[in-house]
């Protein structure tokens, strides 16, 4: 029976061969990796988004203009598998100031991962024009960018009445200014969508103040997303939705969602206020700016009701930052491309390392902390109680008459072993009240009595100098073992995933035992340093245990020459 974690591992291993793909074409010399995170490093995602138009911002840093193509002729985006071309449009491509703007289509963006991947190609001057796309996903009903000087949506089909004002330095690429005056798009059946229907708007915004009254930032019919004051609100006939405060000269995307009996408002993604009622009948006029005094950006209108994390999405990704993205240039013959991670060989087996491995490699790095740990801390206390010791005997050997003084006036020595030991030798004189005036010499079954209560508190320090020295035995006796044991079990369980799979090729082996290696790899990391530190520390510690014993025999008698029987 199949469980779900063999279930995973074959799925793993099935996977391996995308990890390892080949450049897709010899003729294109560059690619920039772009990887969207949507896990906890990112944008957190707990659901599969599909069908995501993707802003993809390229500049000096991701890009090598000078090797591409005017215009981005030559560019071709591919997914991660280096095999399906993506649907995508350039915006933008300013090979003067270096900067270019690219929508691309992601079919599906896996949730909690790192490993959402396409490849954006350049570098061949002899390719021809791509095939023209449009980055957008079917339920798309328009996409005003504002790169256009017409102001006309991604197709150039809806045209405004009048032209808008450009803004040169928008959130993507272009941008639009409005100084009150409403943009407006004459009615189209693009934009009309019948009652009980789906529908979303959403649009970027950058008001240059706050301002008294309502401003709108967009509306159609009976819709409205509006900002009353400074807080932002929305209107669906005659329900209102009250959003929270904006504060102004900052980019925010709102958007306002319409199906299945609801309406949503959403500020960055983040859901801000819902009610309950049906979609109206949208038609109309489009209308971006009325009495709003700021700047607008990548307005877009849907048949569809766009989820709360497609939009948390979108908000990040095309936000100031691109929040979640990263991009890395990679040439053709670079040992990043070539793996196709751009994470080395390293970054192969850490993708590739089973379940088991991980919880092995997991217990070996508590055990490294801790032997660490333990080294540096051992370290710091046999070094402070040699010094304290060599500064001790030095006035212990000056000693005549202050024999038994020694701890008195601040000739205090708290870190060394051999004054406790002092101490308790003292503490035993003074119940005798060895040196006081009219005092008995001392007899041989108190020396011995003394010397056995010193021999007492000597073993009593000889433990305390050993304490914690176990956890790095552990350490070095246990991690080798513990990552031999991930490296059996994550060997067996690759054999026995491929078994099932029936996939037998090198490229499905490799990496899979090459991971589960890397179990004995943590645990030789861990013991080997331990070994050295246990060695040295012991060492010393040992040198300081012969001190001591010496030490005792050497007070034991001085006292019996100096108070002892005669």
């Amino acid at each position: 029976m199949r469980t779900p974690f063999r279930s995973a591992l074959i799925g793993l291993l099935a996977a391996l061969p995308l990890l390892a793909h080949a450049w897709w074409d010899d003729n294109w010399t560059q690619r920039t990796r772009i990887a969207l995170d949507t896990g906890s490093a990112g944008v957190a995602t707990s659901a599969t988004v599909s069908n995501l138009p993707l802003a993809v911002r390229l500049h000096s840093g991701n890009f090598d203009f000078l090797a591409a193509s005017p215009e981005g002729a030559d560019i071709r985006v591919l997914a991660a598998d280096d095999q399906t071309p993506l649907d995508f449009r350039i915006e933008r491509f300013d090979a003067v100031n270096e900067l270019a703007v690219l929508w691309v289509l992601m079919p599906a963006l896996a949730p909690g991962s790192d490993q959402n991947v396409v490849h954006v190609y350049a570098g061949n001057p002899t390719a021809p024009p791509a095939s023209p796309g449009s980055g957008l996903d079917g339920a798309m009903l328009a996409a005003f960018q504002f790169s256009r000087i017409d102001g006309a949506d991604s197709t150039g089909n809806l045209k405004p009445l009048a032209p808008p004002t450009p803004e040169t330095n928008g959130l993507l690429a272009g941008a639009v200014r409005t100084a009150g005056v409403a943009l407006e798009w004459p009615a189209s059946d693009r934009l009309r969508t019948a009652a009980a229907g789906a529908y979303s708007v959403s649009v970027w915004f950058r008001s240059d103040a706050a301002a008294p009254g309502v401003q709108t930032l967009l509306a159609q019919g009976p819709l409205a997303l509006t900002l009353d004051g400074n807080a932002l609100t929305a209107r669906v006939g005659g329900q209102r939705l009250d959003g929270p405060a904006i504060e102004p000269a900052v980019w925010r995307h709102a958007a306002l969602t319409l199906g299945s009996g609801q309406a949503t408002l959403l500020l960055d993604g983040a859901v801000v206020a819902q009610a309950t009622l049906d979609t109206p009948e949208v038609s109309g006029p489009l209308r971006a700016g009325d009495g709003f005094s700021g700047v607008l950006d990548e307005l877009q209108v849907a048949a569809a009701v766009r989820t709360p994390a497609w939009l948390a999405l979108t908000a990040a990704t095309q936000g100031i930052g691109a929040r979640g993205i990263a991009a890395t240039l990679e040439r053709q013959g670079d040992a990043a491309a070539d793996d196709g991670a751009s994470h080395g060989y390293m970054g192969i087996l850490v993708a590739n390392l089973t379940i088991d491995a991980w919880v092995v490699i997991v217990i070996l790095g508590v055990m490294f902390v801790i032997a660490c740990w333990v080294m540096v801390t051992k370290t710091v206390f046999v070094t402070r109680a040699d010094g304290d010791n060599r500064a001790f005997l030095e006035r212990f050997r000056q000693s005549q008459d202050d024999l038994l003084t020694l701890g008195d006036g601040g000739g205090v020595h708290p870190r060394s072993p051999l004054f406790r030991l002092y101490q308790a030798g003292v503490r035993e004189l003074t119940k005798r009240r060895v040196g006081e005036p009219g005092s008995e010499p001392l007899s041989g079954a108190s020396l011995n009595a003394v010397k056995a209560a010193v021999d007492a508190d000597l073993v009593r320090e000889s433990h305390r100098l050993n304490a914690q020295m176990v956890l790095l035995t552990i350490a070095i006796s246990g991690g080798p073992f513990l990552g031999l044991l991930g490296t059996v079990v994550g060997v067996m369980i690759t054999f026995a995933a491929i078994a099932a799979a029936g996939d037998v090729n090198v490229n499905a082996i490799a990496p899979g035992i090459a991971a589960a290696l890397l179990a004995t790899v943590a645990g030789l990391a861990v013991a080997i340093p331990a070994l050295f530190g246990y060695n040295w520390l012991a060492s010393r510690i040992k040198n300081i245990s012969s001190e001591m014993q010496i030490f005792v025999d050497e007070f034991v008698t001085r006292v019996a020459e100096r108070y002892g029987a005669r």
